[in-house]
């Protein structure tokens, strides 16, 4: 009796080791994300022109105020996320959807172009040790409380000294012009 109930007990121990295990895993890879509790701004991209179809785009996240520079070719741009969202009881807890900027690339109003121009894609995190988004993918009955996972992505034209504010709403990405020229460009896009 007493060997079935260190067996038991050993067992017991064992399953709250992995329990947490799999928690600190978890918990490690929502750091890769922000939370997001209603809409809010998440950065600005900004544009310089270096040729045709050539431009620097200087993307600066709001969190933390830290920019980078990218050489974007194409006609427009595009800022991608990855959104999680949980369910009612997991949000008393705490957990507020979260989100995690995926990419920045340029792209091509063309469709031709598109297929047979040179492109731009990078990368604006940094991958982890654990993907939260692909395993509820993979196993979505694994994380029951898990309500919804998306991707979401946002593109405008680009311009010379065109400013973009990007805002991240429960329902996905969504860019505003954030200065004259952004407007005026986006006006033209929208209507070309």
């Amino acid at each position: 009796m007493k060997n079935w109930l260190r067996i038991a007990g050993l067992l017991l121990v064992s399953v709250a080791i992995a329990a947490a295990a799999a928690s600190a895993v978890v918990a490690m890879n929502l750091r890769t994300y922000a939370r997001l509790v209603y809409e809010q701004p998440v950065l600005f991209v900004e544009f310089q022109a270096n040729g045709p179809q050539r431009y620097t785009a200087t993307v600066t996240r709001v969190q933390t105020n830290a920019s980078q520079t990218f050489e974007l070719a194409g006609d427009e741009w595009q800022v991608d996320a990855r959104v999680l969202r949980w369910h009612g009881f997991a949000n008393v807890l705490g957990l507020d959807a979260y989100y995690r900027l995926e990419r920045v690339s340029g792209r091509y109003h063309d469709v031709e172009q598109e297929r047979s121009g040179p492109h731009s894609v990078y990368s604006l995190y940094q991958k982890p040790f654990f993907d939260l988004y692909g395993f509820a993918q993979a196993h979505p009955r694994w994380i029951p409380f898990l309500a919804g996972f998306y991707g979401s992505a946002t593109y405008e034209p680009m311009a010379p000294g065109a400013r973009y504010e990007v805002r991240l709403t429960q329902n996905g990405l969504i860019s505003k012009p954030d200065n004259d020229v952004a407007r005026e460009a986006a006006r033209a896009w929208r209507f070309d």
